[in-house]
């Protein structure tokens, strides 16, 4: 294996370790700690889920690279672009929805009333394509 392909390899497993860690472990269990308010945990999701996306779109800028100086497989190739554009799909068009409405729920908890955002769920949708694109793309490149 090439060290492009190594590196693009290790990044796709990071990268797919943090969305794993992050989104389906420390998201749902901070709402279950003692004393932590709707206001607090959108706070701080806030945050983390910042952080998180700023190390994505670092990881998903080096596996391009890697994968553009490499000769990676079709496969691994496509699964990995499906993981940068849910990524995308994620900061371009959710994001913003989902910040609208946790804006609203911190200015005023109690006021805000109904359903739960729907972008939310779309969220959530694209971070589980984006978890099985990574898993598939970085087995794949092992495969090469």
């Amino acid at each position: 294996m090439s060290a492009s392909l190594a590196t693009a390899t290790a990044a796709s497993f990071v990268w797919l370790g943090m969305v794993l860690a992050i989104s389906f472990i420390e998201a749902p269990v901070k709402f279950r700690a003692p004393g932590v308010s709707l206001k607090i945990g959108l706070g701080i999701g806030r945050l983390v889920f910042r952080a998180l996306n700023a190390c994505e779109l670092v990881l998903a800028v080096l596996v391009a690279i890697a994968l553009l100086v490499g000769d990676p497989g079709r496969g691994a190739a496509t699964a990995l672009a499906v993981a940068v554009g849910a990524l995308l799909v994620q900061l371009v068009l959710v994001r913003p929805a989902l910040t609208r409405r946790s804006d609203a729920v911190l200015a005023a908890p109690e006021g805000v009333t109904g359903p739960g955002s729907r972008a939310h769920l779309w969220y959530v949708g694209a971070e589980v394509v984006k978890v099985v694109a990574l898993l598939v793309g970085g087995i794949l490149l092992l495969a090469d």
